[in-house]
């Protein structure tokens, strides 16, 4: 009895150190920054949530208003509203609105730079290739 007890306390501890190891990130994706001349081809807006557990990152998200189909989207690494280097696709869905999706294996450097607000989603159009829509992925805060 005294072992069975035991095989249940540990798998409650275990159960409660992966449930607290889960951590959920949001962006909210916007214009990237444009020059005037660039208005007729970047515009639109998206959300995407992004799951870490342990060191795998789920992503979901939906977008809009793109002026052309969405080709690509991608990961990059800087700091809060500077570009970067991308390091991972993210899948999306072809058209002017859509969805994105992904399920990454970060680097211990990579988590350390999510959970500095220093990674950000980027979806790139036909006619936006340098980019269109971009968003850093912000810790949730826990609700009250």
């Amino acid at each position: 009895m005294k072992i069975f007890l035991c095989a249940i306390g540990v798998a409650a501890m275990t159960t409660v150190m992966a449930a607290q190891s889960t951590k959920t990130f949001v962006a909210r994706l916007s214009p990237v920054p444009i020059m005037a001349d660039q208005q007729a081809t970047v515009s639109g807006s998206g959300t995407a949530t992004a799951t870490l557990t342990g060191r795998r990152l789920t992503i979901d998200g939906k977008f809009s208003g793109l002026r052309t189909p969405a080709t690509v989207a991608r990961l990059h690494l800087a700091p809060w509203a500077s570009r970067g280097d991308a390091f991972a696709d993210v899948k999306v869905s072809s058209g002017t609105s859509g969805t994105l999706t992904g399920a990454i294996d970060l680097t211990p450097q990579q988590v350390q730079a999510l959970e500095k607000k220093s990674v950000y989603i980027q979806l790139h159009s036909e006619r936006a290739p340098d980019g269109n829509l971009w968003g850093w992925l912000a810790l949730q805060e826990a609700k009250r």
